[in-house]
């Protein structure tokens, strides 16, 4: 798995660029100009290493994401139960919800994601039975 995490600065500007693409990279120099007070070498310079990264693409001026908002988020989250959980979603959980209470709203979402994904694994168990009767 890649290095996900971001510096605040370049998380403000990945936001940028997921909030407008695509968008021309002379435009970008202006809104990170207003809204970052960059210069157009700093928003040359930190689009390269995200671009780096593998998060965005610089094509010809025009600037877009290869990885979507949510699956870059998805992955830095990922990345730190990894890193903080010994990849252990069950733990994470546990430490999250010993400092904070999940709302009646939070639990029901959670318990609707784990449905899903048990319905899922029975899907895939059954498909991959049926293939085995095949051969």
């Amino acid at each position: 798995m890649g290095d996900y995490k971001l510096a605040d600065a370049e998380e403000r500007f990945a936001d940028i660029i997921w909030s407008r693409e695509p968008v021309a990279s002379s435009e970008l120099v202006k809104i990170c100009q207003q809204e970052m007070n960059w210069k157009k070498s700093t928003t040359y310079t930190v689009l390269k290493k995200l671009c780096e990264k593998g998060i965005f693409q610089n094509n010809q001026g025009i600037v877009s994401s290869r990885i979507s908002r949510q699956d870059f988020y998805g992955m830095q989250g990922e990345q730190f139960v990894e890193e903080a959980f010994e990849g252990s979603l069950p733990a994470f959980v546990a430490a999250f919800t010993a400092r904070k209470k999940l709302t009646d709203g939070e639990i029901r979402e959670l318990m609707g994601i784990i449905q899903r994904e048990e319905g899922k694994s029975a899907r895939e168990r059954a498909d991959m039975a049926r293939e085995g009767g095949r051969q």
